[in-house]
């Protein structure tokens, strides 16, 4: 079935300038990524300068775990973007409609799921991460309002996965600013002036999370054509949860392999006592906020070349790593200098002791000699993500847990690095995962063209088939 005519909230990125359309694409999701950050940005400035750098250790304790029970929902929404991006540039109306409701089962399935182990499992997993004891009570707290709201980050996350691989990065923008500035309000009043302390940064949050992601889908069934569903869309499809499923579970796996390596390096971080624990978290959060113009980027790319891919437009899908390559290198080079020069000042933003300050600009020193590796990961893994390469999500995940799970331990064992080991290491994980990927691509690269080949001789037999009967 042919697309409607009038589309005012989608873009079709199978013609024109890659360039134009990847910047086009990327900067109100890049605006929205960066306020995502800023939930957790306020909550740790908010809660160091108001409450102290235990609390501020606390809120950071929790970031691995809670990431990891966010990625297990996420990968299947980023699963079912990429499907629907592909239906959508076949042209085929009726699949994308039905990706899109089919995705919404499996969503809502498996927030309930992994909402309810979350929280049975946070205080053993503090535990096992061997969460210093003087931050443990307030942890656990933290997380466990958290876990609460893994439902409702799980309808935002499905909400923006839909509209953006319909190339409308616009509409969950909005209503992230919204939800922001709401958070930003609810911490002021519950943490300042409630004196609720790490309770209340996590209350404000869940409270935001809930209001932003109902008002995003419902926004997106009132004005997207896509989300104009009758009874026959509503129908449970075999096909379009297996496909989901078949791109979903592999990137739930690398975000949830990934998580687990980042909670074995927190706790290694957390051997070394509250002040490391709060430079760790004060340059967790500031590198969250570095990671997104790379994960915009590879958003970018996952619903241009899934697009693309769809239309068996392959020559643009190499085009389209090749724009990204270039705008990531542009960014690294830019950013390397900044955290050189101002590095302490950027740790001040969190927090006013010394010792926390003096070691976290050093670290941000240490992890910026590595951007370029880091947007490599991002780059590559947006392309392959795109054409439905879900081996390469699974061999991510293995690589960066064998990284993160060995060489901190052994780095801050050496005497020449000690502490530092920590982020060293970090550095490291990045420049072998950007490497590992690069290679992936390469070799996926020849798969592309040779099937691209082979599906151009299938249609154009058809074709003359088509003529001739």
């Amino acid at each position: 079935m042919a697309r409607p005519q009038v589309k005012s909230h989608v873009m079709n990125m199978t013609e024109g300038n890659p360039t134009g359309l990847l910047i086009r694409f990327a900067i109100p999701m890049l605006i929205g990524n960066l306020f995502q950050q800023v939930y957790n940005l306020v909550d740790s400035i908010i809660v160091g300068r108001f409450v102290g750098a235990e609390a501020l250790a606390a809120v950071g304790a929790t970031s691995s775990t809670t990431f990891l029970f966010f990625a297990l929902c996420n990968g299947i929404g980023n699963g079912g973007g990429i499907v629907t991006s592909q239906c959508f540039g076949t042209g085929d109306e009726d699949k994308v409609k039905s990706c899109i409701v089919n995705t919404a089962y499996l969503m809502l399935a498996m927030s309930i799921v992994v909402g309810g182990f979350a929280l049975l499992l946070s205080k053993p997993l503090l535990l096992v991460l061997d969460t210093p004891a003087d931050i443990l009570s307030d942890s656990l707290i933290y997380l466990r309002y958290q876990c609460i709201g893994i439902i409702f980050v799980a309808i935002y996350n499905y909400a923006a996965s839909m509209l953006r691989a319909l190339g409308d990065s616009k509409t969950p923008l909005y209503f992230l600013i919204f939800s922001c500035l709401l958070n930003t309000g609810l911490d002021l009043f519950f943490v300042c002036s409630l004196g609720m302390g790490v309770a209340g940064a996590a209350f404000a949050t869940v409270v935001s999370q809930l209001i932003s992601g109902a008002a995003c889908l419902v926004f997106a069934f009132k004005t997207n054509e896509y989300f104009k569903l009758d009874r026959s869309h509503m129908q449970p499809n075999k096909e379009m949860m297996s496909r989901a499923l078949k791109l979903g579970i592999p990137l739930s796996m690398q975000f949830a392999l990934i998580s687990i390596s980042c909670m074995v390096l927190q706790r290694v971080v957390n051997g070394f006592g509250a002040v490391a624990v709060a430079a760790f978290t004060a340059t967790s959060r500031i590198e969250q906020v570095i990671h997104q113009p790379y994960q915009t980027l590879g958003q970018s790319l996952s619903t241009f070349c899934g697009q693309n891919y769809g239309a068996r437009k392959n020559d643009r899908v190499v085009l389209g790593l090749k724009k990204g390559i270039m705008l990531m290198v542009i960014f690294s080079l830019i950013m390397l200098p900044v955290m050189q020069i101002f590095c302490k000042q950027i740790i001040m933003i969190f927090v006013e002791d010394q010792a926390v300050i003096d070691m976290g600009a050093q670290a941000l020193r240490i992890t910026s000699l590595f951007y370029v590796f880091l947007g490599v990961i991002y780059v590559v893994r947006g392309v392959l993500n795109g054409v439905g390469d879900s081996v390469f999500a699974f061999i991510n995940g293995i690589v960066e847990v064998i990284c993160r799970c060995t060489f901190p331990a052994f780095m801050t064992g050496l005497p020449i690095m000690g502490l530092w080991g920590i982020w060293w290491s970090v550095g490291v994980t990045w420049f072998i995962a950007g490497l590992t990927a690069y290679l992936r691509y390469k070799w996926y690269k020849r798969r592309l063209f040779e099937d691209g080949e082979a599906e151009s001789k299938t249609w154009t037999k058809r074709a003359a088939y088509s003529r001739s009967a």
